[in-house]
C-alpha cells in the first residue's frame, strides 16, 4: 500500500522518534509498504516519520544505483531502532535530496563513515561500519528519527536562500509526483 509522504511543516518530522518493540503491530506489513512506497516515489531511503509515524525505523534500498554504482546494487536494509555509535573524523560535501522536501537539493557535509547499531526485521543486533554513499543515505534517515532534516544542515546562506521554497512546501504549494501530506492539509 502506497503511504502518503509527510512533507515539510509536518509536526512529525520535528520529533524525536521511539523505540519500538518486537511486537510492534503491522510491523511486516508497516516494512513492505514503506518499501512500496519509497520506490513509488522514486527514493534510495525512507523513515517512518516520514510516513506520520514517530518510530525508529527506516528503510533503504540502493537499487536505483545499478548502472551507475554496482557496488551499491545490492544493499537493502531495514534499521530499527538505530543507534551511530561512531562518527568518522573525516567529512565529505556532496548534494542532498529528501522525499519530505521535494524539489530541493543542497549539498550538505557529512562524516565519510560511520559504526551503527541496529536490528533487522527479525530484532537480531548488528553494529556494522558503512563509509561513502551508504554512510550518507543512513546518516539522512537516521536524522529523521531524531527530528532532523538535511535542510537544518546546510549553510545559514544557503538555509536563507531557499526559505521561500520552503515556507511553499509548508503550505501545500509544491509539487510531487507521489502521493504527499502536507502541514496545510
Amino acid at each position: 500500500m502506497i503511504l502518503p509522504i509527510h512533507t515539510f511543516g509536518n509536526t512529525v518530522l520535528r520529533k524525536v522518534a521511539e523505540p519500538i518493540t518486537l511486537d510492534y503491530p503491522n510491523l511486516e506489513a508497516l516494512i513492505a509498504n514503506m518499501f512500496e512506497t519509497m520506490h513509488k516515489a522514486d527514493g534510495v531511503g525512507l523513515a517512518a516519520p516520514q510516513v506520520g509515524l514517530a518510530i525508529r525505523l527506516f528503510v533503504i534500498d540502493l537499487e536505483a544505483f545499478r548502472e551507475d554504482k554496482p557496488e551499491l546494487a545490492d544493499f537493502k536494509a531495514v534499521m530499527i531502532n538505530p543507534e551511530i555509535i561512531d562518527f568518522d573524523d573525516e567529512t565529505i560535501s556532496a548534494e542532498e535530496g529528501c522525499l519530505s522536501i521535494p524539489g530541493i537539493h543542497e549539498s550538505v557535509i557529512r562524516p565519510k563513515s560511520i559504526t551503527i547499531k541496529y536490528l533487522d526485521v527479525n530484532f537480531v543486533e548488528h553494529i556494522e561500519t558503512f563509509d561513502g554513499f551508504k554512510a550518507r543515505v543512513i546518516q539522512h534517515e537516521y536524522d529523521h528519527l531524531e527530528g532532523n532534516l538535511f535542510t537544518d544542515k546546510v549553510s545559514p546562506l544557503r538555509r536563507q536562500m531557499i526559505k521561500s521554497k520552503l515556507n511553499n512546501i509548508q503550505r501545500g504549494k509544491a509539487s510531487a509526483s507521489y502521493k504527499v501530506k502536507t502541514a496545510s492539509k
